[in-house]
Parts: C-alpha cells; sequence; structure tokens
C-alpha cells in the first residue's frame, strides 16, 4: 500500500476528489489532503479529513510554528501526489516553479511523481499561456497527466476541459505507485489488443468467448502510464477504454487481422492480449434465421490466424508477445504456440483456477520467450500483472536490440 499526498485545486471539480480519497482509503492506502484556499469554498476540510482519516491542511497551518516545516514533512512523506482538480491558476503556478502556499510549496520540497488532473472551462483550457504552461509543466521529468476530457461542463460549456473520471485518475496512481514514476517504455511505440472477438451467424447470434478485456486495457494503461505512444484494438469488453492515442474497436477475428495488420509496421512492440476467435460460421445470414431453420450441425471455417501471420511478417526489430489462455498444462501448449507462430515470448495464464482469468480482477501467469527466460507470476491484480509482463518485455527488448548492435559493430 502507499502514501498518496493529494492537492485539491479550486474548481467545481473538486467534489469528484473526494470519492477518490475514500477510494483509496478503502484499498488501505494512507492519504493526506492538502485544499488550496479557493478549494475551501467547493469543500470542506472536515469532508476530507472525514474521508481520510487524517487531518485536513491548509494553508492556516502552513504558518504555524511546528517542530519541522509542514511541507517539508509533507513531501517527504508523500509516494506519489494528486494535483486534482489542476486549474488554470494552479498550473501556472507549479509551470513557474512559484511557491507561496503550502501546495507550491511542498510541490517543490518532494521528489515524489506528480500526477496532474486538469480540469477548467474550454475557452480557459484552449487559451494560449494555458497551453504554454501546461506544456512548461509537462517537461517536468516528476510530472505525469491524466489529460482533460471533453464533454458537457458545469458551466454549460461543450468541450475539452471535464476531469478524467475517477477510476482512470486511480488507475494512474496504482500504477505511479507500482514504478515510481518512471517513462522508461516513452521511446517505444506499443500496440495492444484487448476482448473478445464474437462471430456472427445472424444479427443476434453469435460464437464467442467469455474475455471481458480487462488483461489487455490494463497492459494499455500501464504501457502508457510508463510512457508509451499506445494503440489500442479492441473487440468486446466490458472495461471502459483509456485515452491512449489511438482505439480502434472491431468486432470479429477479420476485423481484427484487418486493424491489427494496417497498425503493425509502424509499431515496435505488438502485445496480443485478445481472445481472438479460432473459428467463424461458415455463412453469416443477414436476417435473423428462424427457429425452426437453425441447422442442426453449424458449418465452421477457421478464422484468420491474426498472431501467426505477425510472427510471419514482424521484422528483427520488433516484439511480438502472445497470450495463451489455458485449462489444465499451462507450459507444453504455451511453449509449442512460442515455437509455431514464431513469437518473441508468450504469457500463459490460467482459465479455470478460481479468482483468475476471464472475468476477475485478478490473474497469474507464466512467461515464456525465445532466449529460454521462464518468469512465474502468482496471483495479482491484472495491473500489477501487467507492469510485469512490460517489464519483462523491456529487458528481452532491451537485451535483443543489444546483441543485434553487438552483431552489426
Amino acid at each position: 500500500m502507499g502514501r498518496i499526498l493529494v492537492g485539491i485545486g479550486g474548481g467545481i471539480a473538486a467534489y469528484k476528489v473526494c470519492e477518490l480519497v475514500s477510494q483509496w482509503v478503502q484499498q488501505g492506502h494512507q492519504v493526506k489532503v492538502i485544499l488550496t484556499p479557493p478549494a475551501t469554498q467547493f469543500i470542506t476540510p472536515l469532508t476530507v479529513s472525514t474521508l481520510s482519516r487524517q487531518p485536513a491542511y491548509t494553508d492556516a497551518d502552513f504558518w504555524q510554528p511546528t517542530g519541522r516545516p509542514l511541507h517539508i514533512e509533507l513531501g517527504e512523506w508523500a509516494d506519489v501526489i494528486v494535483i486534482a482538480p489542476l486549474t488554470a491558476d494552479l498550473l501556472a503556478k507549479m509551470a513557474h516553479g512559484l511557491a507561496d502556499d503550502l501546495l507550491t510549496s511542498t510541490l517543490l520540497a518532494s521528489t515524489a511523481p506528480v500526477l496532474v488532473a486538469p480540469a477548467m472551462n474550454s475557452t480557459m483550457w484552449q487559451q494560449v499561456s494555458v497551453q504554454q504552461n501546461y506544456q512548461a509543466l509537462l517537461a517536468w521529468p516528476r510530472i505525469h497527466s491524466v489529460g482533460v476530457r471533453a464533454g458537457l461542463l458545469a458551466c454549460d460549456a461543450v468541450g475539452p476541459g471535464r476531469l478524467a473520471e475517477p477510476w482512470e485518475i486511480n488507475t494512474w496512481v496504482h500504477s505511479l505507485l507500482l514504478t515510481q514514476g518512471k517513462r522508461d517504455l516513452q521511446p517505444y511505440k506499443i500496440l495492444v489488443t484487448a476482448g473478445g472477438t464474437r462471430e456472427y451467424l445472424d444479427p443476434v447470434r453469435f460464437l464467442g468467448n467469455p474475455a471481458t478485456g480487462a488483461m489487455g486495457i490494463a497492459l494499455a494503461q500501464a504501457a502508457l502510464s510508463r510512457g508509451a505512444q499506445v494503440t489500442l484494438v479492441y473487440a468486446h469488453t466490458t472495461q471502459p477504454i483509456p485515452a491512449v492515442a489511438q482505439a480502434i474497436p472491431v468486432t470479429s477475428a477479420q476485423e481484427m487481422y484487418a486493424a491489427v495488420l494496417a497498425c503493425f509496421p509502424t509499431q515496435d512492440w505488438c502485445l496480443m492480449a485478445a481472445a481472438v476467435s479460432d473459428v467463424q460460421p461458415a455463412t453469416y445470414h443477414p436476417t435473423k434465421l428462424p427457429k425452426q431453420a437453425l441447422p442442426a450441425c453449424l458449418p465452421l471455417q477457421l478464422a484468420p490466424d491474426v498472431l501467426k501471420h505477425l510472427g510471419q511478417i514482424k521484422r528483427a526489430d520488433q516484439l511480438l508477445v502472445g497470450f495463451a489462455a489455458q485449462t489444465g498444462d499451462l507450459e507444453t501448449p504455451a511453449r509449442e504456440k512460442l515455437q509455431a507462430k514464431n513469437l518473441d515470448a508468450i504469457v500463459a495464464n490460467p482459465i479455470d483456477q478460481p479468482g483468475a482469468g476471464f472475468g476477475s480482477d485478478q490473474n497469474e501467469g507464466i512467461w515464456l520467450d525465445r532466449c529460454g527466460q521462464r518468469r512465474v507470476w502468482p496471483r495479482t491484480s491484472k495491473l500489477h500483472l501487467a507492469h510485469q509482463i512490460l517489464d519483462a518485455a523491456r529487458e528481452l527488448y532491451v537485451s535483443s536490440s543489444d546483441s543485434s548492435a553487438s552483431s552489426v559493430g
């Protein structure tokens, strides 16, 4: 569990931060909150102190005599700092390194990674000065941003400026706690597939699988938090879609095949976590079949094998990781798939264990790669497992690149 310091700016979206404070305490984190003077016009110190089970700090505390300066104590205490909502005024102060209140002084007295969640009126957000400050802030190595969302704002404007959803901020915070804010994937373009494809017999009936897309979405979120440029191709999923560079929805294996092949040539890595159908009905009926017309034996044909084709066309400078959802023996079929499809690595995970696999928030797995490395990951959250997979993938990719450079030299 981590120590999360929350700085609340003076905007109407401040009320949404209360939900996050409550969630983090329930998840077992220690949470402390600093309210800027404008923030106290929207929510009270009593509210956040009750939710956090800790005193809520304001500028009134900043000027009280204590043993050690409060901003030093808080800055050293935090594992991660969350600024939400990041208002135009607070953004300007941070971008220019000002330290005239408790929150900005604490930021400069800390080395912890900082997640900012901007929120303001669309016209304000689009001002040249605000965007210049935002870009200047993002140049800080410690600063991570969940970005803004577009939609209906509290001022009745429609456009960019909405606070990111609480689930997005929560996921980013968990990633930063796991990685200490490292951006080790910043140079890479990473393609991730997620979800389960559906092969339709007619407009209402299909062959499918129980995949929810949670593992693939977790991989996309984890890679995004570590600086990668992420493209997500997703089939049916119950998960919300993160704000990746490009998100492409598909339905069938054929659509997955076309979308992935279009993206693959420009990618450094491809993580094929989607559960792609192996077969599809031989004939599609454009209108619903009456019950009495349903065939007693359904003719099937093979669906496109996306992973196998990628293995045939991948370049030496690309990393291709497959996934194998298995029952019973995990390793034997995974090793066979690793070789047969010319993969760089494969992650095998059980779907016959309670609390893991399809429909679960947790997962476990075994990593096997072409260099003979084998890693066993016990059950953990899918986000944590995603980071472990990215760690292994990066190690394999960097070692392969170093070997290639040595051979050329």
